[in-house]
């Protein structure tokens, strides 16, 4: 039992390092990356406990890797907060006269700029969001 706790530690490390030198966002990324990681380590574990007949440790190491497994795919829910109408327009860099067109084009320029799969994040996201919503909801 002993090797076996010593290659899972071994690879729990060369797991965190490799992930040290990744270049992704800093935050929760790297969380998930590193769970879902040390959650297939412990459920590699739990199996080869199990084939050595230890039932109880490979109960545990394998409850641990799938809860670690399952709550690094779970995400947080992003809500926008209520935006006035002031905000909105400053979001969306329109004028007060806007219309219908303009708003919608403003929205597409910074909906580019603030989407995560172009680099923006899932907050900004939401307020440019909230903003056309807004600004079009009035009319």
């Amino acid at each position: 039992m002993t090797l076996i706790g010593l290659a899972l530690a071994a690879i729990a490390v060369w797991a965190l390092v490799r992930l040290g030198r990744q270049t992704e966002r800093r935050g929760r990324g790297h969380w998930r990356v590193t769970a879902t990681l040390l959650g297939a380590v412990l459920l590699a574990g739990g199996a080869l406990a199990a084939f050595r007949g230890g039932w109880l440790a490979a109960a545990g190491l394998a409850g641990a890797g799938l809860y670690l497994a399952w709550s690094s795919r779970a995400r947080p829910q992003v809500r926008s907060e209520p935006i006035s109408e002031a905000d909105a327009r400053a979001v969306l860099g329109v004028s007060s006269g806007a219309g219908e067109a303009e708003i919608r084009a403003a929205w597409k320029r910074a909906m580019t700029r603030a989407h995560p799969d172009q680099g923006g994040t899932e907050g900004l996201a939401a307020r440019v969001n909230a903003a056309r919503d807004r600004l079009l909801r009035r009319r």
